[in-house]
């Protein structure tokens, strides 16, 4: 199994999913730069955080026509599975691999500290969590703030699409837990397919005890679980 981290001018937190994904997990896992057109048979894409073209325009418009998001989006589009972390969870959203679009935080400032996270399990990045477990993963952004129409919004919670949302370390959803008002406190969404998944907080900076948590792992090991029992 192999792991490609995609870079692109301004990613910032590469080195950090790449020590969470080989070096903690034991999974080959390599740089994919912006300009490349070739992914390397990879068996899974991660988007990692950062401020991808210095985030002109939007957060992740830039990035959404780099070369590597052709094949990417061949890569989603087939069935691969795909994780956007902050920036990458942006992306996501400017490449319309995911719904909605992320804006300023209801603060309008950047917002960097630990951040309690429900989890919903019924998907192939939290398989191996308990279902309405609360983790704790880092956030560090600016435009956090996710939203989308009604629509949208009632398609994801009807079909049980929000993976992540805010809460208290006992699990309770409320606005005095939503660090930068994201609607209906949404940390992370998957596609209707299942294979890409978009969040804010950083789970490679919550990969080992000794910084802190290491909630995020269960992120990266229940993807490649899923993975290897699919065969």
């Amino acid at each position: 199994m192999k792991i490609g981290i995609a870079v692109f001018p301004g990613t910032w937190s590469e080195t950090d999913t790449h020590y969470a994904t080989q070096d903690v997990l034991g999974i080959t896992s390599e740089y994919i730069w912006h300009k490349d057109q070739n992914l390397n048979n990879v068996d899974f894409i991660i988007l990692p955080g950062g401020f991808s073209y210095g985030d002109y325009l939007r957060t992740g418009a830039i990035a959404s026509f780099s070369p590597i998001m052709e094949k990417i989006k061949e890569f989603a589009n087939s069935g691969g599975p795909v994780l956007g972390i902050c920036n990458g969870f942006q992306i996501l959203c400017e490449s319309n691999l995911l719904p909605g679009i992320l804006i300023r935080n209801k603060t309008l400032s950047f917002v960097c500290k630990n951040s309690n996270l429900k989890v919903n399990n019924n998907s192939k990045f939290t398989n191996l969590y308990k279902k309405d477990q609360i983790i704790k993963i880092p956030i560090s952004h600016g435009e956090g703030n996710y939203q989308a129409d009604k629509n949208t919004i009632n398609k994801l919670e009807e079909e049980n699409r929000v993976i992540f949302r805010y809460s208290s370390r006992s699990g309770d959803i409320s606005e005095q837990y939503n660090p930068n008002g994201s609607i209906n406190n949404i940390a992370g969404i998957i596609n209707d397919a299942g294979n890409i998944l978009g969040m804010m907080p950083h789970p490679e900076k919550a990969c080992e005890k000794i910084i802190g948590s290491d909630d995020g792992l269960g992120i990266f090991s229940s993807i490649i679980s899923s993975m290897v029992k699919n065969g």
